[in-house]
């Protein structure tokens, strides 16, 4: 694989450098500004993923893309948050936040993997990786801004007409587009569970349980609204062992 770091801070390109090579990576190229980005592409055949900071010595990073059709996978790296909604635009895998932290990096280039280079998933590691590490945020749209929840003030995620949506604590409602099943899959089972096809719990948004028909559960939450929550009979079981 064929990665390129743009980034303006030596020892920071130092040590993303490392981090990755100890994932058993190599770095094709380092750069350190607008204008080395700007030359080195169009002189050079494309890396297959390239780590860039958005704010550089010389501009933003995205004059770069804007001004060259590049075709490489991009991971975003930056200290702040302000650019996410325009690096997603962007042929981007993901949006790390410095520091890096190591795990989330690693995470990142098997997204990456996964998503562009599947002749190289190493199944086994994708799946000890997901065991190993739950998402813990969620980005939602708000208007033209990206808002970040952190999973421990979502009191639940739903759908309604084929529509996927995370409730927070505080009882606000945001559009998701991941599919309920893909983030039953992705969230911490200790805290999550899927009580029926249209929605998944936070045990800790839990207010009230009550016996309703049929053996099945009534759940309460905190503040949620929109519609009563029942624990489908055929989840009675698996939920009663859950919240023991």
């Amino acid at each position: 694989m064929r990665i390129v770091i743009i980034e303006d801070e030596k020892p920071a390109a130092r040590l993303l450098k490392r981090k990755i090579e100890a994932l058993g990576y190599t770095i094709q190229q380092q750069l350190s500004s607008v204008e080395e980005g700007l030359d080195w592409f169009g002189k050079n055949e494309h890396p297959d993923l390239i780590f860039v900071d958005i704010q550089l010595s010389d501009g933003l990073s995205f004059e770069i893309f804007e001004s060259i059709p590049i075709q490489s996978a991009v991971i975003f790296t930056t200290a702040y948050d302000e650019y996410a909604l325009k690096a997603f635009k962007l042929n981007s895998v993901d949006y790390l936040l410095k520091p890096i932290d190591e795990h989330e990096l690693e995470m990142a280039l098997l997204k990456f993997k996964s998503r562009y280079e599947k002749k190289y998933v190493d199944v086994e590691l994708m799946k000890n990786l997901l065991k190993r590490q739950n998402k813990e945020r969620y980005t939602v749209k708000v208007g033209n801004t990206l808002k970040i929840i952190e999973s421990d003030y979502i009191q639940c995620f739903y759908s309604a007409n084929k529509i996927s949506y995370l409730s927070t604590l505080e009882g606000r409602n945001y559009f998701l587009d991941d599919t309920l099943d893909t983030l039953e899959s992705e969230c911490d089972n200790k805290k999550f569970f899927r009580v029926n096809r249209q929605f998944i719990i936070n045990i800790n948004a839990v207010k009230e349980i009550s016996i309703y028909t049929n053996s099945r559960l009534k759940i309460t939450l905190q503040n949620f609204k929109e519609e009563e929550i029942i624990v489908s009979r055929e989840k009675v079981a698996a939920f009663k062992n859950w919240i023991s």
